[in-house]
C-alpha cells in the first residue's frame, strides 16, 4: 500500500482547469446545438450576427467551466491536505 499524504495545489489547479474546460466543451456544444436548432425560429433569423451567438456557447463555457473547476479543485486539495494531516493520508493499492 501507497500511502498519498499531499497532493500539489497547483497540480491540481492545472488538471482542475484541463479537465473541466473538457466538461465544459461538451456543455458549450450542446448548447450551441441548441441554438442553431431554434435559431429559425426566433428573432436571431433577422440578426445578421447570428452565427456569433451560436459560437459563443463554445468560446464561453469552457473558459468559465475551467476556471470555477480550477478553483474547486485548488480548495478541494487545500482540504484533503488539511484532512490528510489528521488522518494520516489515503492508501492506494498501485499495481
Amino acid at each position: 500500500m501507497t500511502v498519498v499524504k499531499r497532493i500539489g495545489k497547483f497540480s491540481a489547479l492545472k488538471v482542475g482547469f484541463v479537465v473541466y474546460a473538457l466538461f465544459g466543451l461538451l456543455a458549450g456544444l450542446v448548447c450551441s446545438g441548441f441554438v442553431f436548432a431554434g435559431m429559425p425560429f426566433g428573432l436571431e433569423a433577422r440578426m445578421g450576427f447570428k452565427g456569433i451567438l451560436g459560437l459563443l456557447p463554445v468560446i464561453l463555457c469552457p473558459l468559465f467551466y475551467g476556471i470555477i473547476g480550477a478553483i474547486v479543485t485548488f480548495i478541494g486539495a487545500l482540504i484533503y491536505n488539511l484532512a490528510s494531516r489528521w488522518t494520516g493520508g489515503l492508501e492506494v493499492e498501485i499495481g
